[in-house]
């Protein structure tokens, strides 16, 4: 070391000596960071930029300042006359943003001293102020590194200005600093902790929260019933709170059919068995063994050519529906509604009172009132057509009263 550059180093010590002085509290943390800069100078001095190298020594004051001291050494390239070396130390002031993070941006603001020796043997020292930002990228506690612009003038006659990019390396030391708190002792530090407030000794993951591993709002630790299943209602001690709204055994959460009938029997679903896979359940399945792929009405039963209506009947020589026959009727649609591809004939009979001719139109208009109603209730009105027979077609003995009162009938014909 020359003795031109004993007296600066000197100064920049005692500023490194007297930091720990004015440290606001036992948590701040001290640094050092060696670092490389280029610099582009002012065009007026008519050298080429250089690279250079420097150290700093600073204190983080606060969460939101530091200070520190630095050195920083540059030699310029040139002829006997403009070759240059640079020494300048100096004092910077950091405003900075994020402390906690991982990314720190900073704004910084300083003065020093700039010696310059040239080539010719000539010396010259300035006193210079600088304004520059930068970024403290922390992968660890104790470890930055630092990236930094500073924009450097000569006070007073400003007769240069220099742009100093620079890349530093960061070694934090003398406490644990305002950077990386840890209030809950979780191993997560505060500033990625989304739980800060675990309790001590708990197992976390990477957010500072404790596992939940049945996600059902009740950590692990705390859980009695670690497998519940996903959706399930728990109490504080993360058990399934049973529900079972229907009595049936399957509880709420499950239950596909939350409104079955007391008493029937179902499935794991919470819905009735169908045993026979005609989707007629069990307790409605008048025919509980029908084959499979049979087509079944309402009741369960195998369809096979005539859907015949009991009940359906008319007022005398008339179309009218006589009282009752809704229900058969209805019961009727619900089958067609549920073979939507059943083609029907909807057939129309007298008994054999009266001409053959009026019975054929009076059985005609009797089918079309089936019809009409059974369209009203849902039925595919393309698939059902009209035919009236007339006497043509008697079930039964029209020579008795019980005879001719069978053969008054509409049907549903299956035509395919």
């Amino acid at each position: 070391m020359t003795r031109r550059m004993f007296r600066p180093v000197c100064a920049l010590a005692a500023v490194c000596l007297m930091s720990p002085v004015f440290a606001g509290d036992e948590e701040s943390t001290y640094y050092i960071a060696p670092s490389l800069h280029l610099v582009d100078d002012d065009p007026d001095r008519v050298l080429e930029d250089a690279e250079g190298f420097g150290v700093t020594f600073g204190v983080n004051y606060t969460p939101k300042w530091s200070f520190e001291g630095f050195v920083e050494s540059t030699e310029f390239d040139g002829d006997a006359n403009n070759a240059q070396d640079q020494l300048e130390f100096g004092f910077n002031a950091l405003r900075v943003f994020n402390r906690e993070g991982r990314i720190s941006p900073y704004l910084l603001g300083g003065i020093g001293s700039l010696r310059t020796d040239f080539g010719n043997d000539d010396e010259d020292q300035q006193g210079v102020a600088s304004l520059g930002a930068g970024a403290m990228i922390s992968p660890s506690e104790n470890f930055a590194i630092r990236l930094q612009y500073r924009y450097r003038a000569e006070l007073g006659g400003m007769e240069f200005a220099d742009n100093i990019y620079s890349l530093g390396f960061q070694f934090g030391f003398g406490g644990s600093g305002p950077r990386f708190e840890d209030a809950d002792n979780d191993g997560v530090t505060d500033n990625l902790d989304r739980c800060p407030r675990t309790p001590l000794g708990r197992t976390v993951g990477s957010d500072g929260c404790e596992f939940d591993s049945d996600k059902d709002g009740v950590v692990d630790a705390d859980d009695n019933c670690p497998s519940t299943r996903a959706g399930a209602e728990v109490d504080t001690a993360g058990c399934e709170i049973v529900r079972d709204g229907d009595g049936d055994g399957v509880v709420d959460g499950v239950d596909q059919c939350p409104s079955s009938p007391a008493g029937v029997t179902v499935d794991a679903k919470g819905c009735e068995v169908d045993s026979d896979g005609d989707s007629v359940v069990d307790s409605k399945d008048a025919c509980p063994n029908t084959e499979a792929g049979a087509r079944v009405d309402i009741r369960g039963c195998e369809i096979k050519d005539v859907i015949r209506l009991p009940g359906v009947n008319f007022e005398t020589n008339s179309d009218r529906l006589l009282p009752g026959a809704e229900r058969v009727l209805n019961d009727a649609a619900a089958t067609l509604r549920k073979n939507p591809d059943l083609v029907v004939e909807v057939a129309g009979h007298t008994d054999s009172d009266g001409a053959a001719e009026y019975n054929a139109s009076l059985s005609a208009r009797r089918a079309r009132e089936v019809r009409n109603f059974l369209v009203n209730a849902g039925a595919n009105e393309a698939n059902l057509s009209v035919k009236g027979y007339g006497e043509a077609e008697p079930i039964a003995d029209n020579t008795t009263r019980e005879g001719k009162a069978a053969n008054r009938r509409v049907e549903l014909r299956i035509i395919e």
